[in-house]
């Protein structure tokens, strides 16, 4: 019966686990002010009739802080990459010189912050909500052991395992705020 026990709980912090991860990737779409690849993550150019990843035509680099340089392995592929980029609705304007795409990133207003910070918030809180759904389906999964066999105690030890997970990745989340904040913060 305590397999079946261990199984919940690995099923819940698997769970979890893939609700920092999905957190994880939704932090880096929120633009902090400073250039980084990972804002053209989305982007799709059209490439001879296929939609494809920009990171699979071209090269993405950060030359400063304040700059995104796209250079496309193929001379062709310049001003499909240039329309995915505005087409991608990110607020970017790029500009090209017929060999490479560069995208300055203009500094965050305080209203725009503050509303970074908030989107931020909400993806954190998605998250936290993902969480305690994983565990109260466990708990009730753990519940219907009881009625199998399983004594009180172990499904009650079980239940608190759940809750210590639970609390350890919420302050997990809360770190990943706080970090997020600052970056978004810091001029």
């Amino acid at each position: 019966m305590t397999e079946e026990v261990q199984m919940y709980l690995d099923d819940a912090k698997e769970k979890m686990e893939s609700a920092v991860d999905h957190l994880e990737k939704e932090l880096l779409k929120i633009r902090a002010g400073k250039a980084s690849p990972s804002m053209l993550n989305g982007v799709m150019v059209d490439y001879y009739g296929s939609m494809t990843p920009l990171a699979q035509v071209a090269n993405v680099s950060v030359p400063d802080p304040r700059t995104i340089a796209v250079q496309p392995w193929e001379k062709t592929m310049i001003s499909p990459i240039e329309k995915a980029i505005m087409n991608a609705n990110l607020g970017f304007n790029p500009d090209n010189n017929g060999e490479i795409i560069r995208i300055n990133i203009p500094a965050l207003t305080e209203e725009r912050r503050g509303d970074l910070v908030k989107q931020s918030k909400a993806e954190c809180e998605n998250a936290k909500v993902s969480i305690r759904n994983a565990r109260r389906d466990t708990n009730v999964e753990l519940k219907k052991l009881i009625k199998e066999g399983l004594s009180e105690d172990l499904e009650k030890d079980a239940e608190a395992e759940v809750q210590n997970m639970t609390d350890n990745f919420g302050k997990k989340i809360d770190a990943m705020l706080a970090e997020k904040e600052k970056d978004i913060m810091t001029i």
